[in-house]
């Protein structure tokens, strides 16, 4: 049994802005979601750049990556500011001098506030490794295979304030298979994830679904 795309169809064909919209990648770890991203749009997939990509650990793998890509990066390390509400305001100050339109958090592992949603309302997206509603928050995939799940997979939505929570905009199904360990599913939920991010921004970009 394959992965299968569940909620919602594709429209065909998406409709489309004269200008790319200008996309802000938040990012904490190795970046593959940001570089399936910037892949679908080079290839013509998604009618978008990304502006800018802000990480907040110094160590993060997502930096080479979006050099690969050609894409400016800033640092903003989450350890030196005093609150939440403060590092979400230095964000909103970095994306907009950056031009951002929409808000893309791509393995983002901080908690966001209202100071960062409300300064993109509807225009924020998040992607996480389950089937939202089931298995909100850290460590989805060892969650849903401690359940006994049969399917798993990955949702992307919306962003409002409590966590993993939102309007559903694209999600794909992935089996669980016999002896899968939490290593083995997330790789193959990570493929998914690849495939619906791009076409889930541009959904959500183009009004095609809306919150």
């Amino acid at each position: 049994m394959s992965a299968a795309l569940i909620s919602p169809p594709l429209p065909q064909p998406l409709p489309r802005s004269p200008q790319p919209w200008r996309l802000g990648i938040l990012a904490s770890g190795s970046g593959t979601n940001m570089a399936a991203i910037a892949t679908a749009i080079a290839a013509g997939h998604l009618h978008g750049e990304i502006a800018v990509v802000i990480y907040n650990n110094p160590d993060a793998g997502v930096v080479a990556k979006a050099a690969a890509h050609g894409i400016p990066t800033v640092l903003h390390n989450h350890r030196h500011y005093p609150s939440r509400e403060a590092l979400d305001a230095a964000l909103v100050a970095t994306l907009r001098h950056y031009g951002v339109e929409w808000v893309v958090m791509a393995g983002w592992m901080r908690r966001v506030t209202a100071v960062l949603i409300d300064a993109f309302p509807q225009r924020m997206v998040n992607i996480h490794p389950s089937l939202l509603p089931s298995f909100p928050g850290v460590r989805a995939v060892e969650q849903a295979l401690q359940a006994g799940v049969a399917i798993a997979g990955c949702t992307v939505h919306f962003v409002e304030l409590a966590v993993d929570s939102g309007p559903i905009i694209l999600q794909a199904a992935v089996p669980v298979l016999p002896g899968d360990t939490a290593a083995s599913l997330q790789a193959r939920i990570q493929q998914q994830e690849h495939i619906i991010y791009p076409a889930a921004i541009a959904l959500a970009a183009s009004g095609a679904i809306a919150p």
